[in-house]
């Protein structure tokens, strides 16, 4: 088919719907990779200096950290994007509006993560990181509601199904608005609950709905 029954409903198999998902992947690429761009190689002033080489590498540790933190979330919500626009059966403008709002605190993401690899200690740092991480993480939902209320989804969500689809996807804003006011205490405590979500999204697969499995 060309086109949906909608004039500005694109189906999968257009060139609009190819132009939306080849600039998501293309624009989730670059993020990832620029992630590492921010990581800088050590300049010596020996180089033939071991242990001057290995402080310059420990200095550098919070980098490392800050670089796999966010490869893994990049890694996560692109996997995500994918699974969401495996489901939809076309595109409007107001999927498309939704979708460049996300990509573009997904392309900001790399400043942040600069940001907590060079101020690890500083509690605006982790802020800063845990606001955007945040943002992205409620976007998600944005996109994934709007597609479902506008009968963009080629699969049958019942409300129940995209309600526990959407506290899937908001239990990480949850976990970094909480350890917004841990990092003023310790930027690692705050940083360790991040990864809680994880241990709920176990809790909560266990607990799926009648047909979830469509948006998993």
């Amino acid at each position: 088919m060309a086109r949906d029954t909608s004039a500005r409903v694109w189906g999968r198999d257009t060139v609009e719907f190819g132009r939306v998902t080849a600039f998501s992947d293309g624009l989730f690429s670059i993020a990832m990779t620029l992630l590492i761009v921010e990581v800088t190689v050590p300049h010596l002033v020996d180089k033939e200096s071991t242990r001057e080489l290995w402080q310059q590498l420990e200095d550098l540790i919070p980098n490392f950290v800050g670089f796999f933190i966010s490869f893994a979330m990049i890694g996560r919500y692109w996997v995500a994007h994918h699974k969401m626009f495996s489901v939809i059966r076309g595109t409007d403008y107001g999927l498309i509006v939704r979708n460049l709002f996300y990509l573009a605190f997904i392309a900001f993401l790399p400043f942040p993560t600069a940001l907590l690899g060079d101020y690890f200690g500083n509690p605006l740092a982790v802020i800063a990181y845990a606001v955007v991480a945040g943002t992205v993480s409620t976007l998600e939902v944005v996109l994934i509601r709007y597609a479902w209320r506008a009968k963009l989804l080629r699969v049958r969500v019942t409300p129940a199904v995209m309600r526990w689809a959407s506290i899937m996807s908001l239990s990480p804003v949850v976990a970094f608005a909480v350890s917004i006011p841990v990092a003023f205490a310790s930027s690692v405590a705050a940083v360790v609950i991040w990864f809680l979500p994880l241990v709920f999204g176990i809790f909560m697969a266990r607990r799926a709905p009648a047909g979830a499995e469509v948006l998993e």
